[in-house]
């Protein structure tokens, strides 16, 4: 099967703050929108051609530091999306015993699936950083991982969200299938928030 490449869409993303709250822009929440019609339409295509493998689901990577918005975003999509959001930190799900690993990966996108959520992947750069060279079995295991999560990702119906806190070299068959890259940058302060002088 031919790997599905795409050019992502990149994005800068900054919210400002308004008191303790992130506020989006409306250009921001359109395009949060854009990317919630597009897992609609990719989900209905796939259900329509009826096909049991075929890849439906859209994927993002947002990337920032801690306090940027990638969370409230993720749930912003869900909301248009009329569905929940499913969190999953990958730190808790990746383990060192061989197996397990997939085994709990493959509990994740079954109760997503049932459930019909939006996944996040918080730390994602865990699991899709960039491979490194096979020099022992390890990191053949760990490769392999890699391959199993992404054939996951393209058969989920839906969108899946990958999150990290600071920049990473992405795995180059993770980055091919990414659709829309987002960089979320510090919140600005709104005007409104300003003392008056």
């Amino acid at each position: 099967m031919a790997i599905r490449c795409f050019k992502p869409t990149h994005s800068q993303v900054q919210s400002s703050k308004s008191g303790s709250r992130l506020v989006f822009s409306s250009k921001q929440i359109e395009m949060f929108r854009q990317m919630a019609q597009e897992t609609r339409q990719s989900v209905l295509a796939a259900e329509n051609r009826k096909l049991a493998f075929s890849s439906a689901g859209v994927l993002a990577w947002f990337s920032g530091s801690s306090g940027t918005g990638k969370t409230m975003a993720a749930e912003v999509i869900a909301r248009e999306l009329r569905t929940s959001l499913y969190r999953v930190n990958l730190n808790q799900i990746v383990s060192k015993y061989i197996g397990e690993t997939e085994k709990n990966l493959a509990r994740v996108f079954e109760i997503a699936q049932k459930k019909g959520t939006v996944l996040l992947f918080d730390e994602a750069d865990a699991l899709f950083g960039k491979r490194s060279e096979v020099k022992d079995a390890h990191d053949r295991y760990a490769n392999r991982e890699v391959s199993y999560v992404l054939s996951k990702i393209e058969a989920y119906r839906g969108l899946v969200i990958l999150t990290t806190n600071r920049k990473v070299d992405l795995d180059q068959n993770v980055a091919c299938r990414v659709k829309y890259m987002l960089e979320f940058s510090p919140p600005i302060p709104s005007p409104l928030s300003q003392p008056r002088r």
